[in-house]
């Protein structure tokens, strides 16, 4: 009797603590077998490359390091040259007024392109699929094609504005060190419009449209709407947009190759484009390697106050 009872009181209970405990135990490590590889891989394709240049840019590793072998360790010796080094200051100036401007001014054009676009009127489908087209070129073709655009005596620019007779003579864009950081601004502009149209649409669209309607009852129409309903909902997608634009236009190098090398006279040199030179053109990879590490601790440390100024706002 007393064993009926105890077998029908585990049947009611179900399996004992342990008898769970393994269950979860292999459940665990089902799931850490499949995102293993995933995580071999990163490591593999992210992290070596990571630690190899931060390796590097301690050691005096030069092109006779390929030949010997041999790559003495220096220290922080590579980061005091380049830091203590005359161009440093103003590539440093440069990083920052390219990367402000280009985010910026992209944000501003995308967000109002993405609330027209995301107004319904005939072809909008077909005109957000050309928008596209610079984003889907590749950057070097791009580059290419703006620098025969603002060509000082031949640019398509230059003689569309004289013929309208906005300017009496040609602008130097490109060849000018006061005009040039601008020039380059405007293109790397042009290029990452259509990613923030496309992630910015893709926000609006999620946006629930009784929002707006409970909004008009309220009273909340135009500029009241968007500052109250649009923008809220959409301060997600942008702060996530924000952080990669400035990720990625800090470490720009092919537009700035493509249309000026980092001239003219220094005056778009920016810390991609001396780390490049310096890895590439002087062969002095270990200063080089210290050049992007604190390209990327620049990027970390914004990422990371980003981020949590982002929380912080989000949590009032």
């Amino acid at each position: 009797m007393a064993h009926a009872t105890l077998t029908r009181t585990s049947e009611v209970t179900g399996p004992g603590p342990a008898r769970r405990s393994r269950r979860h135990r292999g459940e665990d490590l089902t799931k850490v077998l499949f995102v293993l590889p995933a995580a071999l891989a990163m490591l593999a394709l992210f992290g070596y490359p990571v630690v190899k240049n931060l390796v590097m840019s301690l050691q005096d590793y030069s092109l006779r390091t390929f030949f010997t072998g041999d790559a003495p360790w220096v220290g922080l010796k590579n980061y005091s040259t380049v830091v203590t080094d005359n161009l440093f200051s103003q590539a440093m100036v440069n990083t920052a007024l390219f990367t402000i401007g280009s985010i910026v001014f992209q944000f501003a054009i995308g967000l109002a392109l993405a609330l027209f676009f995301h107004r319904r009127f005939p072809l909008s489908g077909v005109l957000r699929s050309l928008l596209l087209l610079p984003w889907l070129l590749p950057l070097i073709v791009s580059s290419a094609t703006w620098r025969s655009i603002l060509e000082q005596d031949s640019g398509i620019l230059n003689r569309t504005l004289t013929g309208l007779h906005l300017i009496s003579e040609p602008v130097p864009w490109l060849n000018s060190p006061s005009v040039a950081l601008i020039a380059v601004i405007g293109v790397n502009i042009w290029i990452g419009i259509p990613f923030n149209v496309t992630l910015l649409y893709s926000g609006l669209a999620e946006i629930p449209d009784e929002l707006y309607e409970a909004g008009q009852l309220d009273g909340a129409t135009g500029w009241r709407a968007f500052w109250y309903i649009t923008w809220p909902n959409l301060r997600a997608v942008a702060s996530v947009l924000l952080m990669l634009g400035v990720v990625y236009t800090i470490k720009v190098l092919d537009i700035i190759l493509g249309l000026t090398g980092g001239g003219p006279a220094n005056a778009t040199q920016t810390l991609a484009t001396q780390s490049y030179e310096r890895s590439f053109i002087d062969f002095k990879f270990g200063e080089g390697a210290a050049l992007s590490n604190i390209l990327i601790a620049i990027s970390f440390l914004f990422a990371i106050f980003y981020l949590r100024s982002t929380r912080r706002a989000i949590d009032e």
